[in-house]
């Protein structure tokens, strides 16, 4: 199964990078060269979002809304909290990466014709490719290496990522031995 848990585990990490750098893109877009209602209300949020250790304290609000969703035990159901949880740190890359392109830049789009998402797409794209890549960085990091969510939504073994099963793996699927093999070490120096 361990092919398996490989598998899940580049599914889950690849459609949380795509889907958070979409969302990320748009959003730091739309927060500093869009005229968006409620601009500063909305970096407020994603701002305080930062602070709150929603892994831990949401654990479980995030199992009881997966569960009522039927993906407890889907490793599908392990990319939209994945994502979720992301989405505040790619969002503010972002928008500071595209404050460094000057306005005057889509003000002069705008006036030659252009639409926002021509714009974006065909302007600011290749300006901010270095932050995309950042994002897309962090995203990989944070998807790839996160064990308590994954362990607490999956249950069975096929279902699980590689990093939970990794994590569980001593001469099978048990616990880390440490604690003895410290204990071990210990006696021998």
């Amino acid at each position: 199964t361990l092919p398996q848990n490989l598998e899940n585990s580049i599914v889950v990490t690849a459609a949380t990078m795509l889907i958070t750098t979409t969302a990320a893109v748009l959003a730091g877009y739309a927060l500093v060269h869009l005229r968006t209602p409620a601009k500063t209300l909305v970096l407020a949020i994603v701002v305080a979002s930062l602070f709150v250790p929603s892994r831990v304290t949401g654990l479980i609000s995030i199992w009881e809304i997966q569960d009522r969703l039927g993906l407890i035990n889907s490793t599908w159901g392990l990319i939209l909290p994945y994502q979720t949880l992301a989405l505040a740190v790619s969002i503010f890359i972002m928008r500071g990466v595209f404050e460094t392109i000057p306005k005057e830049l889509t003000e002069s789009a705008r006036v030659d014709g252009a639409s926002s998402f021509m714009i974006l797409r065909r302007i600011m794209l290749p300006l901010v490719r270095n932050g995309v890549i950042v994002v897309l960085i962090t995203n990989f990091i944070a998807a790839w290496g996160e064990w308590l969510l994954a362990n607490t939504l999956t249950n069975d073994q096929d279902k699980r990522t590689l990093t939970v099963v990794m994590a569980s793996a001593n001469a099978g699927f048990g616990q880390w031995g440490w604690p003895s093999i410290a204990a071990r070490r210990s006696k021998s120096t």
